[in-house]
């Protein structure tokens, strides 16, 4: 019998301090060569493994279809070809409507292979918003040669408010729009070849728009360099990667860069089949992911806190899919924020006892301005803060905040050069050295060695100071809490220029229903559950126990609408925009505050108002 492959290369940093107290930390092992796009690895694998599956999604009968790598290069070619003589190119890019799909990718990476970049917007600003304003400030920014809306029906509303460019569809009925279908019948020529030729490391693959703080939609050049140069590094602290071609199920939007770079380039640089997830961790959506991870099994799972809050349950209730689940899966994955310690130690715990042994979870940290992958936790480790070490071929460089935190900056080829059409945003986001402004907090696992990995603080924006002037560090709060309560999918922290900490919270419905042995009811803006409140009250005064006031979580205010993406309540990383969400919903931290106290907060002394 042979022996499987190592799943994780150890981790060598080396670390240089600085007299000024700053910290250089880098990879003793060098980024290793490797191709030029991950467009070339798509046509390497064309080559090497034609008929093997590239991506997956079900079809109207509830099989799959499924394009093969031999087939999504012919497509690529045939699509690219119809681009350029239709008018796209380096300064016209295509502009993506739809969600996750084949057509998708095959007109994605038909763009890419003629040199036309892609930006991918999410379907939330087409779909969901009224006044369609952020499309409508992506088209001024962008100049689209072409918009590719896979349904012109299901998108008619964001397509009429941004007229002028070429609208291609799969289907639907707009008058004007061009099929996809006829794109792929055009024969590919010496245009589309010339022009993959002319792609080189600084060619534009993409365009990914983050909102940041502003809520003004930024458009992050991602190059083809980035891309593939973080796909190497990912291979070289992976070798599972260099010897199983990877299965994915996957839900995660390509729009963001965990979905879209991360996952689909993963799949696309090692050979590897990515199944398209329709469903996703929010109610009545959740039940198609667990129908689609047992029907294809996948080797590695990736997934936000959100997701793993609906998919653990899920395994301890349900033998037979906790069997499907773990059959061949290597690895679990989690990014965007960390995932609690106490789900964590679930997911371990079912994995045992489903298959004798733990499977391995693990994570990283990165952005969309850095492709995004900056470091991996490629090792062992118990704190769920951990986000690893750096990655072959990035430079990190700790800058002193407080105490044992550091701010977090970044150099190497997996950055970004700035930002489409606003020269000005780079100049603000890089150091003198280069070093790209993260705003993020770490700090060491163990500060006598770097091997075991830095610990996410937070976004330093996001820290306050209460008018006691105790200096508050939000990640370490959040973390603190969803970790003792299971029945909260996520939470922001509130009380700058107040008193004491106190909490906005979503409840994990799933959890919530475990507790109270029924679903929850919720009022319009609101949830109060009498019995549900003495559960997190009695954890509320469990966190107390030794815990100064810049840590102690008063109280709580369970919120009945979720994180809006469309309002910027969620980041492009998948992360809750605490500033945001605490803007938008003040109301509900007057509530928090009020006095006498409001009949739906939960207190740690179980106070009622």
């Amino acid at each position: 019998m042979s022996t499987p492959a190592p799943l994780f290369a150890a981790p060598d940093v080396r670390r240089e301090q600085r007299p000024d107290g700053a910290v250089l930390l880098t990879s003793a092992d060098p980024l290793a060569p490797h191709p030029t796009s991950v467009v070339h690895s798509l046509r390497q694998w064309a080559q090497r493994d034609p008929e093997h599956v590239l991506i997956g999604e079900r079809d109207g009968t509830g099989g799959w279809r499924t394009v093969t790598y031999a087939a999504a290069v012919a497509a690529a070619n045939s699509i690219g070809q119809g681009l350029l003589e239709r008018g796209l190119g380096p300064d016209r890019p295509l502009l993506v409507l739809s969600g996750n799909s084949v057509d998708h990718a095959l007109v994605a990476f038909g763009a890419m292979t003629a040199g036309i970049p892609v930006a991918p917007s999410s379907v939330a600003y087409s779909l969901l918003s009224k006044d369609h304003a952020r499309i409508k400030e992506i088209v001024a920014l962008l100049n689209p040669g072409a918009v590719f809306a896979e349904d012109s029906t299901e998108f008619a509303a964001a397509l009429e408010a941004i007229p002028g460019p070429l609208v291609i569809a799969s289907r639907g009925s707009r008058e004007g729009a061009l099929p996809l279908a006829e794109l792929l019948q055009t024969e590919p020529g010496e245009a589309v070849e010339a022009a993959f030729a002319a792609v080189t490391g600084d060619t534009v693959a993409k365009i990914l728009f983050t909102s940041g703080s502003t809520g003004l939609p930024k458009g992050v050049i991602n190059t083809h360099r980035m891309w593939a140069a973080d796909q190497q590094a990912m291979r070289q602290v992976w070798p599972l990667l260099t010897h199983q071609q990877p299965v994915i199920v996957d839900w995660l939007p390509w729009s963001h860069t965990f979905g879209g770079n991360h996952n689909l380039g993963m799949m696309v640089t090692n050979g590897g089949s990515l199944y398209v997830d329709a469903g996703r961790p929010a109610p009545g959506l959740f039940a198609t992911t667990v129908t689609n991870i047992a029907d294809i099994k996948p080797t590695i799972y990736f997934n936000v806190p959100a997701g793993f809050a609906l998919l653990v349950p899920e395994l301890e209730a349900n033998p037979e899919f906790a069997q499907a689940f773990f059959s061949r899966l290597r690895l679990v994955f989690n990014a965007a924020a960390a995932l609690p310690l106490t789900l964590r130690e679930r997911l371990v715990a079912v994995a045992e006892k489903t298959t004798g042994a733990p499977v391995p979870v693990t994570g990283s940290w990165g952005l969309t301005e850095t492709s995004p992958a900056l470091t991996n936790a490629h090792f062992a480790f118990d704190d769920a803060r951990c986000i690893g070490v750096p990655l072959p071929g990035i430079e990190l460089l700790l800058i002193p905040e407080d105490g044992e935190r550091y701010e977090i900056r970044a150099r190497g080829p997996v950055v970004t050069p700035g930002y489409y059409g606003r020269p000005e945003l780079a100049a603000e986001s890089f150091d003198d050295e280069g070093f790209y402004r993260t705003g993020d907090a770490v700090s060491f696992a163990d500060p006598d060695d770097p091997n075991q990995g830095l610990l996410f603080q937070g976004r330093i924006v996001e820290d306050f100071k209460l008018t006691t002037a105790t200096f508050v560090h939000v990640g370490a709060v959040r973390t603190n809490l969803l970790s003792a309560l299971p029945v909260l999918a996520d939470a922001v922290i509130a009380g700058e220029g107040r008193a004491f900490v106190t909490a906005l919270a979503w409840l994990n419905p799933a959890e919530a229903a475990k507790q109270l042995g029924r679903a929850v009811q919720a009022a319009e803006h609101f949830i109060h559950e009498p019995d549900l409140a003495k559960h997190i009250s009695a954890a509320l005064r469990a966190l107390h126990t030794g815990a100064g006031s810049s840590m102690r979580v008063e109280r709580v205010l369970l919120m009945a609408n979720p994180a809006d993406l469309d309002a910027g309540e969620i980041t492009d990383k998948g992360y809750v925009n605490q500033r945001k969400v605490l803007g938008n919903r003040r109301y509900l931290v007057d509530i928090l505050y009020s006095d006498p106290l409001h009949h739906a907060v939960i207190t740690a002394d179980g106070g009622k108002g």
